[in-house]
């Protein structure tokens, strides 16, 4: 059993073959850190690891050095993990350990999303809990350790013991005390358009933090924190990870204290958040992984997207292969005929397209205005016979059929609004706060989910729908319900939270045949929440291959290839210039799509397309499944590369994005391969290639000749004709029978020592 008790020590050691957790019951009641890294020998146990008494400014008996799980008002004057407000008034609760409990499995968290098992032998989980004697208020601390990943999950439960209701106003998902502030903290930041930004600054005294208030993930953060050694990169050096399973307002943050300690807090953004327990009520928080690699950020990255893949996305279409869709909003933008679609579903059908999207504009009038935005009842001006009657259409020609919803955002004069004009979101007795007319329904209220669930059901039922794409186009300002009265009304963001995810578990179950795609203008709803329900999410609206090389390689740092939602559109155009197969190449490492009108593409554009999509199709599951590595980022005009292996394939890709008048040699190690095999290189073709790279790099290479000489790019003396902006080429592995090129290699290093 991967944890272990110590009696005589009161040390609990959370452990597997690569990673460690312990902390310890202190003298004082409370729990204490005492070590988070490569993995120690269980057998023992860690005194001179453990916090020491610490005296803080006023001798105070309940301080310490590093608390596992710090409440306000007790002697650490470091922001709290957790607070709440007695009806007396006072806040400072000193709750102390209690008792503890280890069991083979994982619980799940009622109503939020959480990792998962398939069999209770894959984690381990720790229960350890921690009782007010005053106010009878319970907080048990939840770790479960998995066997077979460098990842720990963490949530808390809050239970009211006593007789008098408790008001929690901040409830931290995780909390971690590290010794030492030698860190560099990385966020994903951005905005819309340009999310999944990569930051990296050193911690320095005082708090740095990310957050969201707009009732959604949202553009500009996402609940992610990456701490690395100052030395680490992709391949050596320390590095944590912590990212939170929850799609509403969020709060991470890395605080230095004077003394150089480091605190790591994440979980519901208190600064929207209160809570009224009533007597015997409970609440959870939602679930935080951790992870850690000692070999650098690459290996931390791996870590994430083998969980995500096989142990947070579930259902049917988890290890399905995603259909190459074509989504029609940027090549008709909402101005369609049905004549219009079925011509460029046919045109779609003949490249190879296998999933037809119809985008907004289909509801209500047709027409993107305030009555029909979010009306879920198709128009009959553009759609003369309906969206069932379409669809048989579009399914005749061989394609699956997909639709745009909008169940988060309503017209105030359309027609959900017209009947319930109370349920959108909106400050009592004051003008709407309406984003060009464009309102959230209350999803805190399940009269309101329990509407959206009939009628979206209903629409399902009635054609032959495979994909769903959700939009949330509209977050949330006027934060406030009529079904809670005013002292609650600190709830509503996260009940209107677990409104949407009551809203998903219930369609995804009800229709497991349809892959749902999350959207918000972009990436505002791209979170691991999210990957519960549906296991791709629409990145980013900036659709332009270079701007999509920073947002995926951003974006992978947690999120693994089969959920980028990773569409090619058309060039020139308001995405930016490209050559097609430099955005091919790079959408290939994502869930490949289209987002252009195909009816108006030159023969020779069809004839590329219909080549990229051919050739995807042959290694989606390469790239969907491998295991991928980041081996230069971009940013500026450098050169860009990624790696994507598994068994015996693998394959690369490299962007050039600037092409320079005397272009530099590039050594581009490769990663992930066995180094006793022997792989046959070679180029995809059809992609275009530089001929001195190919060759340069193609033939019978070792697989410790590649991780250690690396494939030479741009090398001097060969024939490399200037490719110009933005020239990309895939090189492709294929690991030989163990006797090919053993000979030659013998024959070689004979002929070394014979001379």
């Amino acid at each position: 059993m991967p944890i272990r008790y110590d009696h005589e020590t009161r040390e609990f050691h959370l452990y597997n073959d690569s990673f460690s957790y312990i902390i310890k019951v202190l003298d004082n009641g409370y729990i204490g850190q005492v070590y988070c890294g490569v993995s120690l020998n269980p057998e023992r146990t860690y005194p001179l690891l453990s916090p020491v008494p610490f005296c803080g400014f006023l001798n105070n008996p309940r301080s310490a050095p590093r608390f596992e799980y710090p409440l306000y008002g007790g002697g650490d004057y470091k922001y709290p993990a957790f607070t709440a407000v007695l009806e007396n008034g006072s806040s400072a609760l000193e709750p102390e350990y209690t008792a503890y409990q280890i069991s083979i499995g994982k619980p799940g968290i009622p109503g939020l999303p959480s990792t998962y098992i398939e069999d209770e032998e894959e984690a381990c989980t720790l229960e350890i809990e921690l009782f007010d004697a005053l106010s009878g208020v319970q907080i048990i601390l939840y770790y479960s350790i998995f066997t077979s990943f460098n990842c720990l999950a963490r949530h808390t439960r809050i239970i009211n013991g006593g007789n008098r209701r408790v008001t929690l106003k901040n409830v931290m998902s995780l909390n971690l005390d590290l010794p030492d502030s030698d860190w560099n903290l990385v966020t994903l930041t951005g905005a819309g358009g340009r999310e999944f930004q990569v930051a990296e600054h050193p911690l320095i005294p005082g708090i740095r933090e990310v957050g969201s208030l707009r009732g959604i993930s949202g553009y500009g953060q996402n609940p992610f924190l990456l701490l690395k050694r100052p030395h680490a990169d992709e391949f050596q050096g320390e590095a944590v990870g912590f990212s939170l399973l929850y799609s509403g307002n969020f709060l991470a943050s890395a605080e230095v204290d004077s003394y150089n300690l480091t605190r790591i807090r994440m979980g519901i953004n208190p600064e929207t958040f209160s809570w009224e327990l009533p007597p015997k009520g409970i609440f959870d928080t939602p679930e935080v992984i951790m992870a850690y690699s000692a070999g650098g950020i690459n290996r931390l990255s791996q870590e994430y997207h083998r969980l995500y893949r096989t142990r947070l996305v579930w259902g049917g279409w988890r290890d399905r292969e995603r259909p190459v869709l074509l989504n029609g909003w940027e090549g008709t933008e909402g101005g369609f005929t049905e004549k219009k679609l079925l011509e460029a579903a046919g045109v779609a059908g003949e490249l190879g397209i296998e999933l037809f999207v119809l985008g907004n504009g289909w509801f209500g009038s047709g027409d993107e205005d305030a009555a029909s935005r979010g009306d879920r009842v198709p128009g009959t001006r553009k759609l003369l016979q309906g969206i069932s009657a379409l669809a048989q259409a579009i399914t005749g020609k061989g394609l699956k059929f997909g639709l745009c919803i909008e169940p988060d955002t309503a017209g105030l004069t359309g027609r959900l609004f017209e009947t319930h004009p109370d349920w959108a979101v909106g400050l009592p007795d004051r003008p709407g706060a309406g984003e060009g007319q464009r309102y959230v329904p209350d999803m805190s209220r399940k009269e309101v989910v329990d509407h959206l669930f009939s009628v979206l059901s209903e629409l399902m039922a009635s054609a032959p729908i495979s994909y769903i794409k959700w939009d949330m186009n509209r977050s949330i300002t006027g934060p406030w319900s009529p079904s809670l009265p005013p002292h609650r009304q600190g709830e509503f963001f996260h009940r209107y939270c677990l409104g949407v995810y009551d809203l998903y578990a219930r369609l995804t179950n009800a229709f497991p045949q349809i892959l749902f795609e999350p959207c918000a203008g972009g990436g505002g709803c791209f979170d691991p929440g999210f990957l519960s329900f549906a296991p791709q999410g629409w990145l980013s609206d900036d659709t332009g291959a270079l701007e999509r090389l920073t947002i995926q390689a951003g974006a992978s740092l947690y999120y693994p290839l089969g959920a980028l939602g990773a569409p090619v559109s058309a060039a020139p155009g308001h995405r930016g210039q490209s050559p097609l197969a430099f955005r091919s190449m790079t959408a290939f490492f994502g869930a490949l799509g289209f987002e252009l009108d195909p009816t108006q593409l030159s023969p020779k554009e069809k004839k590329e397309i219909a080549e990229h999509i051919a050739f995807y199709k042959a290694h989606r599951s390469l790239f969907h499944q491998g295991r991928f590595s980041r081996l230069r980022r971009p940013g500026g005009s450098s050169c860009a590369a990624w790696m994507v292996t598994s068994g015996d394939q693998g394959i690369v890709g490299v962007y050039k994005c600037l092409s320079p008048v005397h272009p530099k040699p590039l050594v581009l190690r490769l990663t992930g391969l066995d180094p006793s095999a022997v792989y046959e290189v070679s180029v995809w073709e059809a992609g275009g290639f530089d001929p001195g790279d190919r060759e340069g790099n193609c033939g019978l290479r070792g697989g410790d000749e590649l991780m250690r000489g690396g494939l030479l790019l741009n090398s001097p003396g060969l024939d490399h004709k200037n490719p110009g902006d933005f020239f990309s080429e895939l090189f492709l592995l294929r690991r030989q029978p163990p006797s090919a090129g053993t000979a030659d290699r013998v024959t070689a290093a004979e002929g070394e020592v014979r001379g």
